[in-house]
């Protein structure tokens, strides 16, 4: 039996208190996921003022006096918060939080949650009839209060910072921007001498695959990853997320494209990169200060590793396409393993970001980026992003989209208010491979393993140099601690130009 820690009275008081928010916040969680894969329509109203009711008592119970005093008083007690401990480290992740929340006036957020949850519906039905007027009175509302959210935390060097730092601690905008101008030549170069070559056929890929097959298929492959089912489940939704109530229910949600069969298994590949991640953290930060991810951006480094490192490398469907085959015989009999590889990792402008390719993906997130800093900065407005984002695909990715569900209303990210998100998957992307380029180096035979169906090492790997340690370092600081550097361009660069060198004879 594992022996409890011992904590000082006022350090298990903060444990407690923790305890009590998770407990919220799952709530909170579990009534959002329910809405996006069970709640009929005509919950919204209802729903939205649950939400925020949840949502207040969580503020009030964590930006109270005494929980300031309390915080003070272990700041003393701790000493240095940097210190390579957990309580010091979960002191510092608790001050943090509350130095922000305490900032944010309850009414603002109580209307935050309320038109977030209306937000939603509203998304869906514009996405649905590919008519962004439908959604752009719930977006302005949105883009309003995370300005007036940001000024809270002036002065700062940017108005985006405060909302960037919500999702990757530490990162400022001028950080993104540095790495993001780097990386954008780069891929440009790349783009451009692929678009030169002849290019794969894919079209055994935009075929109906058998619903029940693929999903067949997904539970396999994640079952083979790690994904713990006694701790985790998958379910079907507009548009695919990872969530957890706790490290004893992670869940997944997945879609299934009646004209694309890969859509369905990368996605289920990514949001169990997401899930297993959540699932690896310390039982003993369970209802914790540090129960968390270091950020958004070391998430979807897992998700992008196994989505994209893993499932899209020729090692993994050397051992997993002849059930594939077995399972399309209609569809994959007659297209080879050689020619599926170069199917599945063909470079095209897609108009839609999940579906997009590993050399495209990251124009998608720097074109969001701009447009979500011209929304912060008021130098773009909500009325005209139809038109500024069909432009910006044209400009970045040579193609324009046909409609306001292609285009502008693609993602689910807005309705829900997650405004300086989108970086963290670029960032994610770079983070992924640095990862796997160090865990590679000490184990050189991952991708024989792969070939196998084995992936024991490279989950174990994660869980001691990532998962384990849920929020208690900085992202940057964990990067170092695991590649020995922070978070940069060029181990992703090396990795595009070899990959697609090689299938593009480059």
């Amino acid at each position: 039996m594992t022996e409890e820690p011992k904590y000082s009275e006022k350090m298990q008081q903060l444990i407690d208190l923790a305890a009590e928010l998770d407990d919220l916040g799952h709530i909170a969680a579990l009534m959002e996921w329910d809405q996006q894969v069970y709640m009929p329509r005509g919950g919204t109203e209802e729903r939205g003022l649950q939400s925020a009711m949840i949502g207040k008592l969580h503020h009030e119970k964590f930006t109270s006096d005494e929980v300031g005093q309390l915080l003070a008083d272990l700041e003393a007690e701790v000493d240095d918060l940097n210190a390579d401990t957990d309580d010091a480290r979960a002191v510092k992740v608790a001050k943090k939080a509350y130095d922000k929340q305490t900032k944010v006036p309850l009414p603002m957020l109580m209307e935050f949650i309320k038109i977030t949850s209306k937000a939603h519906e509203a998304w869906v039905e514009a996405r649905t009839k590919s008519d962004f007027s439908i959604f752009q009175p719930y977006l302005q509302q949105i883009v309003d209060l995370r300005i007036e959210y940001a000024k809270l935390f002036q002065p700062y060097d940017h108005i985006y910072d405060a909302l960037l730092d919500d999702f990757e601690p530490g990162m400022k905008t001028a950080d993104v921007k540095e790495i993001f101008d780097k990386l954008r030549p780069q891929q440009v170069k790349l783009l451009q001498a692929i678009a030169e070559k002849e290019q794969p056929d894919n079209s055994f890929i935009k075929q109906n695959y058998k619903e029940e097959y693929q999903e067949l298929l997904g539970r396999f492959v994640i079952t083979r990853f790690g994904f713990d089912w006694n701790r985790g489940r998958m379910d079907l939704t507009a548009h695919p997320f990872t969530t957890e109530f706790g490290q004893g229910d992670v869940r997944i949600t997945t879609r299934y494209l009646n004209d694309d069969g890969g859509s369905a298994l990368f996605s289920t590949m990514h949001e169990a990169g997401h899930a297993m991640y959540g699932q690896g953290i310390a039982s003993k930060f369970n209802r914790h200060p540090l129960s968390g991810a270091a950020s958004l951006a070391i998430h979807e480094s897992q998700s992008r590793l196994w989505e994209n490192l893993v499932g899209r490398s020729k090692e993994f469907w050397s051992y997993f396409y002849p059930s594939a085959q077995m399972l399309f015989p209609e569809i994959l009999e007659n297209v080879s393993m050689n020619d599926f590889y170069r199917g599945i990792n063909k470079v095209e402008p897609s108009m839609v970001r999940v579906e997009a390719d590993e050399a495209t993906y990251n124009m998608h997130i720097m074109l969001r980026l701009e447009i979500e800093m011209g929304l912060m900065e008021g130098t773009m407005q909500v009325a005209d992003l139809p038109e500024i984002w069909n432009t910006k695909m044209h400009d970045y990715l040579g193609i324009t989209p046909r409609n306001d569900a292609e285009g502008v209303l693609q993602d689910v990210h807005w309705s829900g208010g997650m405004i300086g998100y989108f970086p963290t998957y670029a960032l994610g992307n770079l983070a992924s491979v640095q990862l796997w380029d160090k865990m590679l180096e000490e184990n050189p035979n991952v991708p024989d393993e792969i070939a196998q169906g084995k992936f024991d090492t490279i989950l174990g790997w994660m869980r001691d140099h990532i998962h384990q340690y849920g929020a208690k370092y900085e992202p940057q600081e964990l990067m170092v601690m695991a590649t020995g550097s922070k978070i940069t361009p060029e181990p992703y660069i090396n990795y595009l130009k070899t990959k697609y060198g090689e299938i593009y004879d480059l």
